[in-house]
């Protein structure tokens, strides 16, 4: 493994770990700013986009790593290398979260969660899409990805989840659900492979 591998998994671990953590933290304190959590986790995925995103991507998801995988923008050895980073973080998170507040107070269950975690997952893929494909410029790449996250939060709690769009965030807030894994990774897929082809240059063309 060389150097610069270990640097994005370290850069992908360290981001994971506290997008997680940042997020546990706002719903265990709990406010009555609903935007509290969606702002909390907006702005520590913006503030990572632009101090990891030269390095590993910033992806801190592994619903976006797969999804990139998808459509080829990451190999699949570093994208499985990129997911136990992830998760490693997350769950480092969660014991911090566990010691530091006992409990997020997050339900695993209701209706609808699957359908609502892929909602908000095809939104924030295409804030990320755009800023892969080099449709967004590097300047407002936090800002584009991290607005991204902030509308997707809002239209999944909206549609009747807690928001999380984040397999990996699901383990730090200890909110394990089939719904919370599947959920964005069939947003984030669908809404990669709808971004790839709208921003295909030439493709209606037939090139």
């Amino acid at each position: 493994m060389t150097k610069n591998c270990v640097q994005k998994l370290v850069a992908e671990f360290i981001g994971t770990f506290s997008l997680a953590l940042a997020v546990g933290a706002s719903l265990a304190l709990g406010s009555d700013f609903p935007l509290m959590t969606p702002a909390v986790a907006g702005l520590t995925l913006g503030l990572f986009v632009y101090t990891i995103g030269a390095i590993s991507g910033s992806h801190l998801n592994p619903a976006v790593t797969i999804a990139l995988a998808v459509v080829k923008k990451i190999e699949t050895k570093c994208a499985v290398g990129y997911l136990i980073a992830q998760f490693a973080g997350a769950y480092i998170a969660s014991l911090v979260i566990a010691g530091l507040y006992g409990s997020t107070g997050v339900s695993v269950g209701g209706e609808g969660l699957l359908i609502a975690e892929a909602l908000g997952a095809f939104f924030l893929i295409f804030g990320i899409s755009a800023v892969v494909a080099g449709k967004a410029t590097q300047s407002a790449s936090g800002i584009t990805i991290g607005g991204a996250l902030f509308l997707g939060i809002l239209l999944a709690v909206a549609a009747g989840s807690h928001g999380g769009l984040n397999p990996a965030v699901a383990v730090g807030i200890s909110s394990i659900s089939p719904a919370y894994f599947a959920g964005p990774v069939i947003g984030t897929i669908i809404g990669a492979l709808a971004y790839k082809f709208i921003a295909c240059s030439g493709c209606c063309e037939g090139k």
